[in-house]
C-alpha cells in the first residue's frame, strides 16, 4: 500500500514536546528537540513500525489553524532530521489543524503523507468550531506540485463533535469521493482510547476503495482484532514507556505490538 511497501501497515506516532511559542515550552533547544525526535524514530523503526508520523503534541492548548512561522520552522528541522535517520515513509500532523502547514512541512522535508484531522466536516472542539480544510488544502498541494504527498483524513475524529450530526458512512464518502481524501482514519473519542468497531467497519463497507486506518486506542491486545478490518492502524500512546503518552518510546514495546502485526499478516 502505498506509501508503504507492505499490507497492513503500522505508523509509529513520533510526538514532539513543547515547541517554542506554545505555553509549555521552557527553552528546549532545537538541536535538543531534534534528538528527542529522531531518537523516537529509531526505536519505532528498529521496533518494525512501517511508517512514522511527526506532530506537534506538547503544543496544548492547540491553534485552529495558522500556527505561528516559529512552529513550522521548528517542525521543519525536526521532520527533515528524522527523514534523513530513518528508511520508512514519514508523515507530519500540526494540530489542530493546521493543514496546509503540515503539507508544506512534509513538501520541504521528505515527508510522504499528512493527517487532516477536520476535513470535509464542521466540527466543535475545544479550540471552537473548526470547518473543512478539503477545498483550501487541495488547491494548495496542486499550487506546491504535491501531489505525491497523501492526505490521511479523519471521519468523525477525536476530541471533537459534528457541528451538524450525520452518519459516519455519509461522512466518509464526502471525504473520500468530495474531499478526494487518500486515505480515511477512524478513532476513539479522545487520544489513548479505541473506536467502536462498528464504526470501522461500516467506513470501510461505505467507502471500500480507499485504505482505512484506525487512529487510537491500538495495543497489543487490540491489534488483531482491528487490522482484521481495517488497513492499517496509527499507533502512539501503548508505545511509549509504561503506556503514557508523554514518554519517550519503548522499543520492546514496539517489538510486542509488531509481532502480533506480522502473524496475521501470515
Amino acid at each position: 500500500m502505498e506509501p508503504f511497501e507492505v499490507e497492513k501497515p503500522i505508523v509509529g506516532m513520533v510526538h514532539l514536546p513543547p515547541l517554542p511559542g506554545s505555553p509549555s515550552y521552557r527553552g528546549l533547544s532545537l538541536d535538543r528537540i531534534s534528538e528527542r525526535a529522531v531518537q523516537d524514530a529509531k526505536h519505532l523503526e528498529s521496533g518494525g513500525v512501517d511508517g512514522l508520523m511527526v506532530e506537534n503534541f506538547g503544543d496544548a492548548p492547540y491553534l485552529k489553524m495558522n500556527v505561528g512561522a516559529e512552529t513550522i520552522s521548528t517542525m521543519t528541522l525536526a521532520v527533515a532530521d528524522v527523514v534523513d535517520v530513518v528508511k520508512i515513509p514519514v508523515g507530519v500532523n500540526v494540530l489542530r489543524n493546521d493543514v496546509k502547514a503540515a503539507l508544506a512541512i512534509a513538501h520541504i522535508a521528505g515527508g510522504k503523507f499528512i493527517r487532516a484531522n477536520v476535513f470535509t466536516d464542521a466540527v466543535v472542539t475545544d479550540q471552537g468550531v473548526i470547518e473543512a480544510s478539503a477545498p483550501e488544502l487541495l488547491r494548495y498541494r496542486r499550487y506546491l506540485r504535491a501531489d505525491a504527498i497523501e492526505i490521511f483524513a479523519d471521519v468523525h475524529g477525536k476530541h471533537g463533535t459534528l457541528l451538524s450530526p450525520r452518519a459516519i458512512e455519509q461522512s466518509a464518502m464526502d471525504a473520500a469521493y468530495r474531499g478526494l481524501a487518500d486515505a480515511l482514519i477512524v478513532t476513539g473519542p479522545r487520544t489513548g482510547i479505541e473506536p467502536e468497531l462498528e464504526d470501522l467497519m461500516k467506513v470501510k463497507k461505505a467507502v471500500p476503495d480507499r485504505p482505512v486506518f484506525v487512529g487510537s486506542g491500538v495495543d497489543k491486545g487490540n491489534v488483531t482484532k482491528f487490522l482484521k478490518h481495517a488497513d492499517g492502524a496509527i499507533v502512539g500512546t501503548s508505545l511509549k514507556a509504561g503506556g503514557v503518552v508523554d514518554n519517550p518510546v519503548d522499543e520492546k514495546r514496539v517489538k510486542t505490538l509488531m509481532a502480533a502485526v506480522r502473524e496475521l499478516r501470515g
